[in-house]
């Protein structure tokens, strides 16, 4: 393995781990001695200072670790301080339609209307306080039934879950002709799923 190739996997490798790694792993994994892992950093740092980079890399009792240079730390402070904009997908969208439609409703019965797992979409929406635990169903394993929040309320300009905009007959069937427009068959046709 060259010089280049080992600088190339050791940055691969400190910044993906981002904790401090032991030279003696960095040699066996790169299948070459501790003395060419040495000069691959040594150089490494060197070319990161000259070039006046915001990170460099540090020896920590044996262990090469990426870090941040100390002269960038007031830039992470600021970057802290602001505020992150919660933008919700599509996926955590539909999620979130069919709560505030359905609701009080469980993970399973979201899962059958958009027939994939929802762990994640549910979970994303309670963690911004969109959606929150209504109670649980009486039924075997007592799942969670879930619901929109005052937040949701607040975040989309309701009043109340009656100011929901309706989705009439019409609507619907135009969603669903579009729908098979995109899949590329007409409702005519019979789609078997074999499970």
């Amino acid at each position: 393995m060259s010089k280049e190739e080992i600088k190339k996997a050791l940055e691969a490798i400190l910044f993906t781990l981002g904790d401090a790694v032991e030279i003696k792993r960095l040699a066996k994994a790169l299948e070459t001695d501790e003395k060419h892992i040495r000069e691959a950093a040594d150089e490494m740092t060197a070319d990161m200072n000259a070039e006046d980079r915001g990170i460099t890399i540090i020896e920590i009792d044996g262990s090469y670790q990426m870090c941040t240079k100390k002269d960038a730390y007031e830039y992470l402070l600021k970057i802290v301080a602001v505020p992150k904009e919660n933008r919700l997908t599509d996926v955590q969208l539909e999620t979130l339609s069919i709560i505030a439609y359905k609701q009080p409703i469980t993970k399973i019965e979201i899962e059958k209307i958009r027939g994939v797992n929802a762990d994640h979409a549910v979970n994303r929406l309670v963690e911004l306080g969109l959606v929150e635990e209504k109670g649980r169903l009486n039924a075997p394993g007592r799942p969670f039934l879930f619901g929109t929040s005052d937040i949701f309320l607040r975040r989309f300009g309701l009043t109340n879950l009656e100011s929901l905009p309706d989705i009439n007959a019409e609507k619907v069937e135009d969603f669903k002709i579009e729908a098979e427009e995109e899949l590329g068959y007409s409702g005519d046709e019979i789609i078997d799923v074999e499970t």
